[in-house]
């Protein structure tokens, strides 16, 4: 038996379009500048970062694909681009036949590097020069409390 869906009230569905709306514009123009400016996508330095945030520059394949939010499918792919640009490697578990390690090379650190500063003066350029100190606290407290919220919630 299927139910009605609750719909959002105005102020629900006008808070959620300007958040995808923003998300989407920032996220776009900011992997458009990634890619003019250096050699990697938005995809390869959302990879990157979480293997440089992550002990001895490796993750597991499937905790990666849980720190981005994407598919096994989509990470997959993007593994194998990036393996072959040299950019990372994979690993298999010793401990486990079945899981990989992806392991950042050399070549990927380089490669973060050299991108980081251009990435952080967009991010400055593009986000945090629109919003005053009081507001950035704002949008840093509402964000952790979504994080928080979507832990709880089953997929």
């Amino acid at each position: 038996m299927n139910s009605m869906p609750q719909w959002l009230s105005q102020q629900e569905y006008a808070a959620w379009r300007e958040f995808i709306r923003m998300e989407e514009k920032l996220v776009g123009r900011l992997s458009r500048l990634m890619q003019a400016e250096s050699s990697l996508s938005g995809a390869d330095y959302a990879v990157l970062v979480e293997l440089t945030d992550a002990p001895e520059g490796r993750l597991r394949f499937m905790d990666l694909v849980k720190a981005v939010e994407w598919e096994k499918s989509r990470m997959s792919h993007q593994v194998r681009r990036m393996t072959k640009r040299g950019l990372v490697a994979r690993e298999e578990c010793v401990d486990d036949g079945r899981g990989a390690f992806v392991v950042i090379t050399p070549t990927g650190r380089e490669a973060i590097a050299e991108a980081a500063p251009r990435h952080v003066e967009a991010v400055r350029r593009l986000f945090v020069e629109a919003l005053t100190p009081e507001e950035l606290d704002s949008v840093a407290h509402v964000s952790r409390r979504i994080l928080e919220h979507l832990e709880k919630v089953p997929d």
